[in-house]
């Protein structure tokens, strides 16, 4: 039969006639899918064809059965539609091999010998249940403790962030200010793509924000075709390019926050929060999220991805801001440092006073979409921004800087939605909050120095 890898593990067990002895056409099954032996190799499955996967799963869920246990024709049925399911779900990505076509004639000799209907009861129950293709969390969950499997390691998560001037937060949790004005990618691997495109916002300065994105679903196995997301001003369509709103056979489950089942759903799907404004995008089948809004005349982008989808990538697909960050030349931050600039002289003299003045905050929260640009002073910046933003960390600090630059009061809104979207994306809440390098942190060895230089002159 070739080599004895070929096989699957227990497959002697249920063939065996001493203890199912009624179970002769299995063991032509499991030699069909050991057969095929020439010169010591097999004909294995290719990674998109996952018949092994479902006769390993049938293996588990039937080693054990004997005859003499009560209720054995129920439970071997119910195996043999689990391992039929299986096998219809991966059929299109495993036309012609050999291995799928006798396992699909082999279950239908077995439902027959056995009088197993084709509806009925599966063994979804059981704790060796297959995982479900086309979601990842099943997938990860499923080689976790599946026996045939070396995954030790629960998956890890990455998060990617960018709004305002733009201010981009990469997967190291690295945070910059960029010009980056055009097109750009941030994120570009095997299974998904994800570019930007940035303009000016004020005339005659470098500030740019982001008025379009654009995401490109890859194809992936039998779960989904490509699909291509765009969103730009004034157009935040709760639909892909073609005009539908999913993609893939609603066959798995969405899991909650704890893992647990909340209802049928698709490998990919959009979902509207607010018409226009916020819309999210889930691809459960590679556990990605992202969530896009658009807040005045631009828009905010947040991405929660798994790190080994992340780093599925090659050498041509290196320029990636979320995995490296802008270029050098590309940056207004100093090594995170982020210098407030004065107001803009394109925005004219007048200076926005602090809160308190004849408005409320409730009017400061919700600016008009295209409120026209105001001049603010760092007091009155930062006293906009506070409304909103209780803790001086770094989005505190972009949200003054695009204030100073921009004169758009959006931007304040900008940066709130950006930290929240963070704190729900993000999967280490020790790592949310950031704290730029301040003259708080800077002026103790001045300090220092000044007192050694007055004991010097004492």
């Amino acid at each position: 039969m070739g080599r004895a890898g070929c096989c699957y593990r227990g497959a002697e067990r249920l063939a065996s006639p001493p203890r199912v002895p009624s179970l002769r056409p299995l063991l032509v099954l499991l030699l069909a899918l050991c057969y095929g032996a020439h010169r010591g190799h097999c004909q294995v499955a290719t990674p998109q064809c996952r018949i092994q996967k479902c006769t390993t799963d049938f293996v588990s869920l039937t080693s054990h059965l004997t005859p003499a246990l009560d209720g054995f024709d129920v439970e071997f049925c119910k195996a043999l539609r689990s391992y039929s399911a299986c096998t219809q779900r991966t059929a299109k990505s495993c036309r012609g091999n050999l291995v799928f076509h006798s396992a699909v004639l082999g279950i239908s000799d077995l439902m027959t010998q056995r009088n197993c209907s084709r509806d009925g009861p599966t063994s979804s129950t059981h704790p060796e249940m297959q995982s479900e293709p086309c979601n990842y969390h099943s997938r990860t969950q499923h080689a976790l403790t599946h026996p045939h499997t070396h995954t030790h390691t629960p998956p890890g998560y990455l998060f990617c962030g960018l709004f305002g001037d733009p201010h981009l937060r990469t997967f190291k949790d690295s945070f910059q200010t960029c010009k980056v004005e055009g097109a750009w990618p941030l994120i570009d691997n095997d299974y998904l793509s994800v570019q930007v495109t940035n303009v000016p916002v004020v005339t005659g300065s470098s500030a740019t924000a982001t008025n379009k994105i654009t995401v490109i679903f890859k194809p992936f196995e039998e779960c989904t075709d490509q699909r291509v997301y765009q969103a730009v001003t004034d157009d935040l369509p709760a639909a892909f390019v073609d005009g539908t709103v999913s993609s893939g056979a609603p066959d798995h489950n969405l899991n909650g926050n704890n893992g647990d089942s909340t209802g049928k759903v698709q490998a990919l799907w959009i979902s509207e929060h607010s018409p226009g404004r916020h819309v999210e995008l889930h691809a459960g089948y590679i556990g990605v999220t992202i969530i896009v809004r658009q807040l005045g005349r631009y828009l905010t982008l947040a991405v929660r991805i798994p790190e080994e989808m992340a780093h599925a990538y090659d050498a041509t697909q290196d320029l990636q801001l979320c995995l490296n960050g802008c270029p050098t030349s590309e940056r207004i931050d100093r090594g995170g440092h982020l210098p407030l600039p004065l107001p803009h002289p394109a925005l004219g003299l007048q200076l926005q006073q602090p809160h308190g003045q004849g408005q409320s905050s409730h009017t400061h929260s919700h600016t008009a979409p295209y409120s026209a640009p105001q001049g603010f002073s760092m007091e009155g910046a930062r006293a906009r921004c506070r409304e909103q933003l209780e803790v001086q960390d770094i989005y505190f600090h972009s949200c003054v800087f695009d204030l100073l630059t921009t004169g758009d009061a959006n931007f304040t809104a900008a940066a709130f939605s950006a930290l929240k979207d963070m704190e729900s994306l993000h999967p280490h809440s020790e790592r949310w909050t950031i704290y730029p390098p301040s003259s708080a942190h800077t002026s103790q060895p001045i300090t220092c120095l000044l007192l050694l230089t007055l004991c010097a002159l004492g």
